[in-house]
Formats: C-alpha cells, structure tokens, sequence
C-alpha cells in the first residue's frame, strides 16, 4: 500500500511549501507515490548520482576538457627518435637522440612520419568522439535525475549503474588518449652499418603549443605593422617562425604584389612599405621541421593600417625600414 499525506498533514505541507526550495517540494510530493523503505532507497541512489554529475562528470569539468581539446586541435604534431633505454653514465655518443637521428633511414622515416600522421588525426578524431559521448551521457543522466516521477529511476537503477560504469571507462579512455603515444615501428629504421654498435630506439609524437599572435601588442600604423606573437610553453631551444602576409581586395596589378613570406627567429616583427588605410591579413606559423608530421591549424589576424594624414611630414618610423618582401605565399 502507497504511504500517503492525507488530512491535517496534507494541509500543513501546503502551508509549507512556500518556505521549502523547489527540490524540497518536489521531495516531499514524490515521498507520497512510494512506500518508506523504498523513499529511502530512491533518496540515497539519487543521491549517489548527482555526486556522480557533480564530481567525476560536472559540467564544469567537461568545459575544460572542451577548452583542452580545442586548443590541441590548434598544436602542431612532432616525430622525436628516442634511445630506448640509456645506461647511466654512458659516454657513447652513439646513444644520444642527435646522433641516432642521423643514422635512420630517410625513406623510411618518411613512412613513419605518414604513420604518425595518420595516427595523429585518427587520435584528435576519437578524442573529439569521446568527449561528445561524454556530453551526451552527461546530458540523459541529468534529465533522468530531474524526473519527477521515482519510480522509472527505481525500475530502471540497473542500466543507470551500467552508464555510469561505461561513462567512466569513456573518461579514463579520454584523459589517456589526451597524450600523444608511441610510434609503433614494424621495420628497422637504422640501416646496417657494419660493426658499429646502434641501441635500440623509439619513436615518439611529441606536442608543441600553438603560436598566436598577441592581439593587443599587434598595432597597425600609417604604412607598417607591428607584429607581435607567442607560445603558451617556451621551448628550450629558440625556434624559427613563418610570417605570411597579404593585402586583401587588391585593386591593381601592383597592389597584388602586396603579400609574402618573412622567415623570423624572433617572436615579433615589423612589416613596412604597406598602403595606407588598407587590409591585411597576417598569419604565423613555426618554420617546417624534418620532424613535423602534422599541423592542421595557423592563428590568423587582420589589421587595418592607418590613413595617410593629409598635411605635414610622415612621422619617422621606429627601427630601419625593411624592404617589402615579394615573395610569392606558397
């Protein structure tokens, strides 16, 4: 038999209610379509899910994973040639990642890298995968949680159990594929080379950061540009940058000489001899590697250069005023 509020309790429930929070109303009216033993058995399993959604499958959590993911969408993809194991205190050059690096093969490396690129976009694709089963999973325990009727949430605590356990296998799936694995190598990639002793080695997808431009420190000027940009993580070593530019809507056969590429060892550069009061669109990117296997993304930022003041001198420029490179974007 149904436990029900009946009579003076009824009515003081209804005097209550404006002093309960919505859940609590809600509790209370539920409490009346369940025997007590089964109340508390639907309280606790309730419970115990939205800890679940709080802790290990909170919204805010999948918004980082979201924020991480985009931003590994935007990184580049590295091969690097590791020893496989390394003795303490071996002074055999041999050993050292620089060294081995130039015994492997070309052709063959170049396959490798094919593999790792293939493995890079297969590994961004089941990422992207993984984490929309986790919004989706998010998504159908939350409107089972919101329910106002308990008893489907009873009927059904079984397959609920059963999503929770595959939505965590899903997360610990996602958060070890976050980082870029090993290369399975199925040939040798060291030529023979006689007699000399080569240690075993492994290949391994590195990530580097994106670069982007600093969208504040980045000024466009009457006929030159200020260029500024950065990386999240500072290498060890200082890298090389490719700076395109180009001027959009050309209307001339000259003006369509008004793009090209810079190479720069710096993170900052000025562009001179633009137009004034014209477009550009500037984008950066690190120089090619032999190592660089794939890099689906390069930040981008359009900037409006000044116009011409119509009187007096043109105000002197800050540094030599480089030449406008013509090279051709490739």
């Amino acid at each position: 038999m149904a436990f029900q509020v009946t009579g003076p309790d009824k009515v003081q429930l209804s005097r209550l209610q404006p002093f309960l929070d919505q859940e609590e109303v809600e509790e209370a009216e539920d409490g009346q379509l369940l025997e007590p033993e089964a109340w508390r058995t639907y309280t606790a399993r309730r419970n115990a899910l939205r800890e679940f959604l709080t802790c290990d499958l909170s919204s805010h959590l999948l918004k980082r994973h979201h924020a991480r993911m985009e931003l590994l969408r935007k990184c580049s993809y590295h091969v690097e040639v590791l020893p496989k194991h390394l003795a303490l205190g071996d002074q055999n050059p041999l050993v050292l990642p620089s060294t081995v690096f130039q015994l492997i093969d070309p052709w063959k490396f170049q396959r490798m890298k094919k593999v790792g690129t293939a493995q890079t976009k297969i590994q961004l694709l089941l990422l992207g995968d993984l984490l929309e089963q986790l919004d989706q999973g998010r998504a159908e325990l939350d409107a089972l949680l919101e329910s106002p009727d308990p008893r489907p949430f009873l009927a059904g605590w079984a397959l609920v159990e059963r999503r929770r356990a595959d939505l965590s296998a899903v997360m610990d799936s996602f958060l070890a594929l976050m980082v870029p694995g090993r290369l399975h190598i199925k040939h040798r990639l060291v030529s023979d080379v006689g007699a000399t002793k080569i240690p075993h080695i492994r290949l391994m997808l590195s990530t580097k950061m994106p670069v982007m431009f600093d969208r504040k420190e980045s000024v466009a000027h009457q006929d030159w540009v200020t260029l500024r940009w950065f990386v999240t993580i500072q290498p060890a070593v200082p890298e090389q940058f490719e700076l395109r530019f180009k001027l959009l809507d050309p209307r001339t056969q000259q003006e369509h000489l008004q793009r090209g590429l810079i190479p720069v060892a710096a993170c900052s550069f000025e562009v001179h001899n633009l137009l004034p009061n014209r477009v550009y669109k500037f984008t950066v990117k690190r120089a090619e590697s032999y190592t660089l296997v794939y890099e689906p993304w390069q930040d981008s930022l359009t900037l409006q250069t000044r116009p011409r003041t119509p009187e007096g001198p043109v105000p002197g420029r800050l540094g030599k005023p480089a030449p406008l490179t013509t090279a051709s974007e490739r």
